[in-house]
């Protein structure tokens, strides 16, 4: 009984971070508009992996605790843009 509920709450955890992701993605797209490569997996991997950089600068300057449920959506949107700003400056730098 109990472990159909645990994995129905999982999926549902799992795709909302994909939605969130996505969003994220995209609001760092728009603020550093450019030609990047990749479609809607690229925006969502961005969204996550930005995600994951806020949670991890957060934990480093003491923002968030252990217990915490880590970075929102603005601090998600912060990483997700310094990544795509790391990649721009990778991609400009093999091109010349």
């Amino acid at each position: 009984m109990f472990g159909a509920v645990f994995a129905i709450a999982e999926a549902m955890h799992i795709l909302m971070t994909l939605i969130v992701g996505l969003i994220v993605g995209a609001l760092a797209k728009l603020i550093m508009p450019g030609r990047d490569p990749g479609g809607i997996i690229v925006t969502m991997l961005l969204g996550i992996a930005g995600a994951f950089v806020a949670r991890l600068l957060g934990h480093a300057v003491g923002m968030y605790g252990r217990d915490d449920t880590g970075p929102g959506i603005i601090a998600s949107v912060v990483g997700a843009v310094i990544i795509l700003g790391i990649y721009r400056v990778m991609v400009r730098r093999r091109v010349t």
